[in-house]
């Protein structure tokens, strides 16, 4: 029995995409003080085609920047040694609507260290959270202003975003470990 299933096709990652993109440009009234900003791995490519996606119906290119979280997280102790990754913010971040960017909403606790980061960086007037899945499973109370899909899982479920700039295809699937089939 085959324990992943397909959640989202390419093509449809494509539409939420665009749908986010769309909803980002209307809850701002505009776009003249946005500002993408991915966290690695997975955010950063979806706030690039996010930026992509608002320069092909707006003709308005957005600043997209990337920042590393590791060194906020709340479980750095209990990992260990950790490879600090790469922060890339061109912009001042004060004044600015900062949409954090990532493929998946789980705990909570990615973004709590991302809003972190954030506020070492700058004092944005707003940081709005837009993810592609939302699992559920909320740690800490935070929620997306902008989701791709909610998906209802277990904890024990897996979902895996794959996106062609790093894993050559795209789609979304969620795993089930052997206990629940």
């Amino acid at each position: 029995m085959n324990n992943r299933k397909q959640i989202l096709t390419a093509d449809e990652m494509r539409r939420a995409l665009v749908r986010i993109a769309h909803e980002i440009d209307e809850r701002n009234g505009g776009l003249q003080d946005v500002i993408l900003v991915g966290i690695p791995r997975r955010g950063v490519p979806l706030a690039e085609r996010i930026a992509a996606t608002i320069a092909d119906f707006e003709g308005i290119q957005l600043p997209v920047g990337q920042l590393d979280i590791t060194l906020y997280r709340d479980d750095l102790r209990r990992r260990g040694m950790a490879e600090v990754g790469k922060t890339s913010i061109q912009h001042d971040l004060t004044g600015k609507v900062v949409v954090l960017v990532d493929d998946v909403l789980y705990t909570g606790r990615t973004v709590r260290a991302a809003l972190d980061a954030i506020a070492d960086l700058g004092r944005p007037d707003c940081i709005q959270l837009a993810v592609l899945i939302d699992r559920g499973h909320r740690e800490l109370p935070i929620r997306a202003d902008f989701v791709g899909k909610n998906v209802p899982t277990s904890r024990s479920e897996h979902v895996m975003v794959h996106l062609r700039e790093i894993d050559a295809e795209d789609e979304v699937l969620i795993e089930r470990t052997k206990a629940e089939q």
